[in-house]
This record gives C-alpha cells, structure tokens and sequence, in this order.
C-alpha cells in the first residue's frame, strides 16, 4: 500500500465514525437511544436495513463465490423480496401498534416472560457469534494478504464500532450506515468498470459476458428438486424466504432500524426499497466476481489465492510437487487463451465446449494443489486455510488497482465490516437491556439508568465481540457460515412469531418447550447433514409449530 492509499483509508473511516458520535451524541432516554428518536425516513430506514445485511463477507465472499462457482448463488437472495411484502403487511403493523422496543416484547404480551427470555437469548446467541465474524472476515483476510497483525486488527474494528455505537445508539448506527453504504457503492462501481477496462481491447462486455458463460458462470438459475443442490430456485424461494422472513422480522438488528422510522409508512417503504434493490445489488457483487473471472482468463493468477497458504507449501518438503501444479497450471492457462481466442473470433460452440473441459481441468488442478497444502500444513504443524474463495477479490484489489483507490476499495471492506457490526451491537445491547436486565432484573429504574445499562451492554457485547473474532477460525466460505450460523435457529424463532401472529389457541408453556426441544432437533439436523443448511430455517419453523400444538393438546386433555 502506498501513502495515498493509507490517507484515503485512514480518512475515510476516521471521517464516518467522528461524525457519527458527533451528530449523535447526548441521548438522554431509551426512546432516542433505542429507537432513534423514530426520526428516520424511508431511505434512510432502506439503506440502513441494507448495510446491517451487507457486511465485509458480502464484499470479500461473494465475488470469490462467483468467481468459483458462477451466478448461481443469487437464488439465495430470491425470498428477500416476498419476505419484504409479508413483514410490511403484518409485522411492522402489529410492532408498531404495540409501541414495542424489541421485537420480544411483543412475546411477552402474547405468551408470557419466559419465552421472551428464551426467544431473546436464542437471538443473542446467534447474533453474538455472527458479531465476532463480521469483524473477523475482513481481519483474518487484510492480515494474510498484507502482513497486518490479526489481533491488532480486530480490536481496531471493534473499537471504532463501539465507540459511535455506544456513543449515539441507533441513530448513530442509521446515520453512519448511510455514509458507508456511499462508500461501499462508489467503491463497487469504479472496480467494476476498471475490471472491464483492464480486458484486451478486443474483448467488450458482452463478449466478457459469452466467455463467463461458455465457462459455467452465467447459470443464475437452478430449478432442480436435487437437494444435494444448495442453492437452486425453489430453494431460494422457499427456504430463503422463510430465513428472511425470520431475519428482518424477527431479528432485532433488523427490527431496531426500521422501527426507528417516523411512521407505519416511513418503515413500509425502508422495507420495499430494500427488496427491490436487494437482489440487484447481489447479482452485482456477483457480476464483479465473474467479471474477475475472466480477467483473469487474460492475465496470470496464482494457483491459490491464499497467500499464506502458499507460503506454508512452498516452505515443506512438497515444494517440488507443488511447482509443478504451478507448471501445470500455466500451460492449462496457455491453452484456455487460445480456445477464448478462437471462440470470440468465430463463436462456434465447439470451443465453448473446449472452454468447459479446460476448465474443468483447471479446477482439478487447484483441488490438487489444495491437497498438497493441507499435507504441507499437517507436516509443519502450522494452520492455514486451503479455501481461497475469499481471497480473490482482495487479490485483484491489491495486485491491479491504482494507487489511492486500493485504498478506497478497503475502506469499502472496513466500512461493510464497520455497519453490520454497528447494527448487530446496537441490537445485542438492546434485546439485553430490555429484553432480560430490565424485565427479570430492574423493573423500576429511570429512563437515564437503562441508558446507562444499555452503553454498558454495548460495549461489553463489542468486548466479548472482538474476543469471538481473535479466535475464530476461517470457514469454506465466510458468507456462508454466517447464513448457516442463521438458518440453525432464525425458523425456530420466526415458528415461536408465527404461533404468536396466527395460532390463539396455542399458549406459552407449550411455545416455550417446544422452542427448546426444536432447537435441540435442529442443531442434531446440522451436525449430521440432514439437509441443505437454507430449509433448515423451513423445517425448524414447521417443526416448532407442529411440537407446540401436540404440547398445547396434551396440556388440555391432562387439565
């Protein structure tokens, strides 16, 4: 990195959070504190909603995804506009009638204590772990790829984050989150037409486009019923449905930022903007991925883009092997050059199917080279991931853009990084303060005393948050580990708000065991696979309600 990308860097980050905490600061009650005043308009609500979703995997993961395995995870985004339409019709009504400040409150109201508690403990379970690696994703990545140290690096993120977040509550998460999604978005663009300018002259988009595709990477949709399939249409349909559903309905980090909004309609229309845009900025981040993909069907690339994980090999006994896929790799590149050049010249679907085969080759190649690593790491005892997905994007950042915007670019990181992290203390302070301090604990205090309590809870969740990060350990794919740490228990949450919306009959005892035995099935059903990790957040939905009712008709006859 160069000066004008470290002042870039250092400015960027230092100007959102210092005017963060300054235009926000000296909240005095829990309605400023917790609800933003309920101040926010709709695209402030819009963009906000967006930026807790869109954290540092998102801009670090889903490029490397693409990269890999094509457009085909967008389906995973397919719910997120029907969840939007559900959640504006029936839950920010219901919400926003019962002047709640969490979405458990409303629990209480309708079953009882205890399965607020259980449900809020269930949400900060998962959302503490999630907070812990939205601050890792970006770290352990900077750190391997430019030699910055990773503890270091976490406590930094976590510290700018909690310092506005504790300072100005959630109207200094909205505020700075609109600030970091301009960042993000400006950031996003300018790699993107650079991807596009770095092409050979010959090579326009649209044929940039007919080379991803005569490389598999153009298959945005899946209507199989395979469910060895992870990402298909049916399963973003459905499973993704329900777990947005849970998400943005049920999950405070989420509920807190449009619950902040000025009226029922203010909140409505931060919720369509989002669905509207959701899925079009995803098949975007994803379109920069491919659009790597073929940049680097024109230039060189290592054979891992992990480049701890090639130092790791490169230090063993299993050098020699390990050039020698290096080797390998180079002619499979010299020979793909030649049939992309043939087929952009004539276009005949015989090279296409050349295309394929050579690419098919190639990822055998780097599966081998991933072998060696791991051989290499269990020999010199030293851990390191073999996965790269999420290191293609920093790679291309690093390696081919010019001075200054490399700078932008990982303030984009850090910015994604920074919002989602913001959104996710902010709530995990709020459910606690609320939801079990006040509730089980405090009943009677002043409004300036659960202030007080709920800065405390901030900064003491950021604290645990950090720690979570300094001993994370990096996943196939961080994207997907934190869809997975969701889906395990956002059905069983949204089947607990589902019995409290729909199902009068059904009352508290009943929801709350049903609740733990439902948990307990579902962590069963993902630790021996039983199914795509996406309909867990059906089957944990259906499950609880199913459980509750036999609870609830037990519980009648035996009375």
């Amino acid at each position: 990195m160069q000066t004008l990308d470290w002042i870039v860097l250092i400015g960027t980050l230092v100007t959102i959070v210092g005017y963060g905490t300054w235009k926000t600061r000296g909240s005095k009650n829990v309605q400023d504190y917790v609800r933003g005043g309920n101040e926010s308009k709709w695209w402030t609500i819009g963009l906000s909603v967006m930026a807790t979703q869109a954290s540092a995997i998102t801009f670090l993961s889903t490029p490397g995804q693409a990269f890999h395995d094509g457009m085909g995870f967008v389906q995973f985004y397919f719910g997120v506009p029907i969840a939007m339409i559900i959640i504006c019709m029936i839950f920010i009504p219901l919400y926003h009638r019962l002047k709640v400040y969490t979405a458990y409150e409303f629990l209480e109201n309708r079953f009882d204590l205890k399965t607020r508690s259980l449900t809020a403990i269930l949400f900060l379970i998962q959302r503490g772990l999630a907070a812990g690696i939205t601050i890792y994703a970006p770290a352990i990545i900077l750190s391997a790829v430019l030699g910055w140290n990773l503890t270091y690096l976490n406590i930094a993120i976590g510290i700018l984050v909690i310092i506005y977040t504790v300072s100005g509550g959630t109207k200094a998460v909205s505020m700075t989150q609109k600030h970091q999604m301009a960042v993000i978005f400006t950031g996003m663009f300018i790699a993107f037409f650079l991807i596009i300018s770095y092409l050979p002259a010959d090579i326009t988009f649209t044929k940039a486009l007919e080379i991803a595709g005569a490389s598999g990477k153009m298959d945005v949709l899946d209507f199989s019923f395979n469910l060895e399939n992870r990402y298909t249409v049916w399963s973003g349909l459905i499973g993704g449905t329900f777990l947005a559903l849970s998400y943005f309905g049920t999950d405070q980090s989420q509920v807190q930022r449009y619950l902040s909004g000025k009226s029922v309609k203010e909140m409505q229309m931060g919720l369509i903007f989002n669905g509207l845009l959701k899925v079009p900025m995803q098949f975007f981040i994803l379109l920069v991925g491919v659009m790597v993909f073929v940049f680097y069907q024109f230039n060189t690339s290592p054979i891992n883009f992990n480049p701890a994980a090639e130092k790791v090999v490169l230090n063993s006994t299993y050098t020699n092997d390990y050039k020698a896929i290096q080797d390998k790799q180079a002619i499979i590149f010299n020979e793909k050059q030649d049939l992309i050049n043939e087929y952009v010249a004539t276009g005949d679907e015989n090279y296409a199917e050349a295309i394929a085969l050579a690419n098919k080759a190639d990822k055998e190649n780097r599966e081998a080279a991933k072998l060696l690593i791991n051989k290499a790491s269990e020999e010199t005892l030293i851990s390191v991931e073999t996965n790269d997905k999420d290191y293609v994007f920093i790679h291309f950042i690093l390696n081919n853009l010019p001075r200054g915007l490399v700078g932008l670019l990982l303030a984009v990181i850090l910015s994604a990084a920074m919002s989602s992290t913001a959104s996710e203390l902010n709530a995990l302070a709020s459910t606690t303060a609320l939801d079990l301090y006040k509730r089980n604990y405090a009943r009677k205090e002043t409004e300036e005393h659960y202030v007080k309590a709920t800065k405390w809870f901030t900064l003491s969740w950021g604290i645990l948050a950090i720690i979570i990060a300094c001993i994370a350990y990096l996943a196939d794919n961080l994207i997907q580990l934190v869809n997975i740490i969701g889906s395990i228990f956002y059905g069983n949450v949204l089947g607990i708000f589902l019995l409290a919306f729909f199902f009068k009959y059904v009352r508290g005892n009943a929801v709350f065991f049903a609740a733990i035995i439902t948990q307990l099935i579902v962590i069963i059903g993902w630790w021996f696979d039983w199914m795509p990790y996406l309909w867990l957040n059906l089957f944990g939905c259906i499950l609880v309600i199913l459980i509750a009712f036999m609870l609830q008709k037990l519980n009648s006859k035996s009375s």
